[in-house]
């Protein structure tokens, strides 16, 4: 992606690479918003709960193309938030991957839930509704996009 002076406040992906990109969310208007927002920077898949987050984190990493970044709802059918993020990071850590960057996505605004939630492994935590500057300010936050001048 080109910096030019017509988009002087566009945001860049770190090292001009595509970002590999999971959404994991039940509600199908919150993943066309995430989507919105993210499509340009990387390739989105979905997965609509815990379980499936699971699955699909899984078979990537063992096809040796592991996510960057995980937008994780914690109120989730099947397996929570938290359950799936405690499954992801066991799957990298048993099989010796990088950690993606993963922010949680959701309604709950508890201090105990915010505080579980980064001691699993979050990295980010976003209080819906999730807008383009709340998601992008995170995302700088982790490195995986910069701002340009």
């Amino acid at each position: 992606m080109e910096v030019t002076q017509e988009n002087p406040g566009k945001l860049e992906m770190k090292e001009k690479s595509k970002l590999k990109i999971l959404i994991v969310e039940d509600d199908f208007a919150s993943f066309k918003i995430l989507e919105e927002y993210l499509h340009e920077y990387g390739d989105c898949s979905v997965a609509v709960n815990g379980s499936e987050a699971v699955e699909v984190f899984k078979k990537a990493s063992e096809e040796g193309k592991p996510y960057d970044l995980i937008c994780l709802d914690i109120l989730l059918p099947v397996m929570n938030g938290h359950l799936a993020l405690e499954e992801i990071c066991q799957i990298e850590q048993e099989c010796g991957l990088k950690r993606a960057k993963v922010i949680m996505t959701t309604a709950i605004d508890d201090t105990e839930d915010i505080i579980k939630a980064f001691k699993e492994g979050c990295k980010a935590y976003i209080v819906k509704p999730v807008t383009n500057e709340k998601l992008f300010a995170e995302m700088r936050k982790l490195g995986l996009v910069k701002q340009t001048e």
